[in-house]
């Protein structure tokens, strides 16, 4: 699959063999035993590698296997409250806000409005500013708060470590 007339041939431990001819580079790692493979085919002359080609690529699987177990899978979790929800309501829904928080997920504060209640959407705006300044030291409002028909969203994410 090599396409160039020469090439640096560099072996299995690491060491420069010099520039070959691309047939001779590949008679060479046939002799070891192994592939010829293009490591930089933008360098001049492109540079191969003798090595085991099928045991390089089940390495690098397992290295993006272990890459992908170690990322962190954030979550958006929705909080719903009402315009009219009380004190010790809103207590409760807001330790569930700052569990969300501290596990590291977004969280979703949602308030739907019935009826008569759209008249004022500065009421759930206030009951909004007041989330905020609960938990104001752990978290950066990602997206502020909007009306988005009878229902009026705001998007809280944890404050990035430093």
């Amino acid at each position: 699959m090599i396409r160039r007339a020469e090439v640096r041939v560099i072996n299995p431990e690491g060491q420069q063999l010099g520039i070959y001819p691309i047939r001779q580079a590949i008679a060479i790692a046939e002799e070891i035993g192994l592939d010829l493979v293009e490591i930089n085919p933008r360098a001049e002359p492109p540079v191969c590698r003798i090595m085991d080609f099928g045991k390089f690529k089940y390495e690098q699987k397992k290295q993006a296997n272990a890459a992908k177990k170690k990322q962190k899978v954030i979550e958006v979790k929705e909080i719903k409250f009402r315009p009219k929800t009380d004190s010790h309501d809103f207590d409760f829904k807001m330790k569930h806000v700052k569990r969300f928080i501290e596990e590291g997920n977004k969280a979703k504060i949602t308030i739907r409005f019935r009826g008569r209640e759209m008249a004022h959407p500065e009421v759930a705006a206030r009951l909004l500013d007041r989330v905020v300044a609960e938990v104001k030291d752990m978290v950066v409002v990602e997206q502020s708060y909007r009306m988005e028909g009878r229902t009026m969203t705001m998007i809280l994410a944890p404050t990035p470590n430093k």
